[in-house]
């Protein structure tokens, strides 16, 4: 029998686009983003924008795209356009606020939802969205098609040792202990992060791996996101994010 606080519990478990339309969440989710040497700036970003390259007349989709900062960086360097897809409605305003003095465009819808125009794009993206959603193997199909030929798939997530487990970690301290555990023991995880309670899924590297292969992808390179001092403010906090990998960033393309 479930007890009532874990009833409780389960009840308010969220997706991704639903967690960050809670006020708190996004309250803190943004101060977080503010804060110093935040780990998107400082880790995933640089490999990201590397991986990128060159965007001249590029045609991008963005997956989960936040407030689409990047989007007006990419915009700047040459981009044709721009199109953020984003569940959340907060999100999906700020990004609109962040895009308003240039071509962009956002459309507010989950990314399993969304109708995936045919060959409509030179460059995907997804930074830190595709480890919330429960079935990866129909987006990668549909991302396939979405690109023109040779057209490239570029994505961020956990890394599957932080998505493995969370045990070890005192919410709303400095992560000090990792433990990885039941690590092929994949599916859903629900974690408390920034005040609120969130549903994840946990996927082993290999199995990103072959659901690109399966779409139909050649698999370009393969980042976890090491630490370069050159982006830190802090010496301890650099230090520290060498400890362990917190993403995984896959970059792949569709033949030409």
């Amino acid at each position: 029998m479930i007890s009532d606080r874990n009833q409780a519990a389960i009840n308010m478990e969220k997706t991704g686009s639903n967690f960050f339309d809670d006020e708190a969440v996004f309250a803190t989710y943004m101060q977080h983003r503010q804060s110093s040497d935040p780990p998107n700036e400082t880790l995933e970003k640089p490999v990201l924008m590397d991986l990128i390259g060159l965007i001249t007349n590029k045609r991008i989709l963005d997956l989960g795209c936040g407030d689409a900062a990047i989007g007006c960086e990419l915009l700047q360097q040459g981009a044709t356009s721009y199109l953020g897809i984003e569940g959340s409605h907060k999100m999906a305003a700020v990004a609109r606020q962040t895009l308003a003095d240039t071509s962009g465009q956002i459309i507010q819808q989950s990314i399993e939802d969304w109708m995936y125009p045919h060959a409509a794009f030179d460059l995907v993206i997804a930074r830190l969205s595709l480890h919330y959603v429960a079935n990866l193997a129909p987006i990668f199909i549909k991302v396939f098609d979405a690109l023109a030929p040779s057209g490239r798939f570029i994505f961020s997530v956990e890394h599957p040792v932080i998505t493995s487990c969370d045990r070890g970690w005192k919410s709303g301290t400095p992560r000090q202990d990792w433990i990885v555990d039941n690590y092929f023991t994949t599916g859903l995880r629900v974690t408390n992060w920034l005040g609120g309670t969130v549903q994840k899924y946990h996927r082993t590297v290999e199995d990103y791996f072959h659901l690109l292969q399966q779409a139909g992808f050649m698999i370009a390179d393969l980042r976890e996101a090491h630490p370069q001092r050159e982006h830190f403010h802090d010496v301890q906090t650099y230090e520290r994010r060498k400890r362990i990998p917190l993403f995984l960033i896959l970059t792949a393309h569709k033949p030409g």
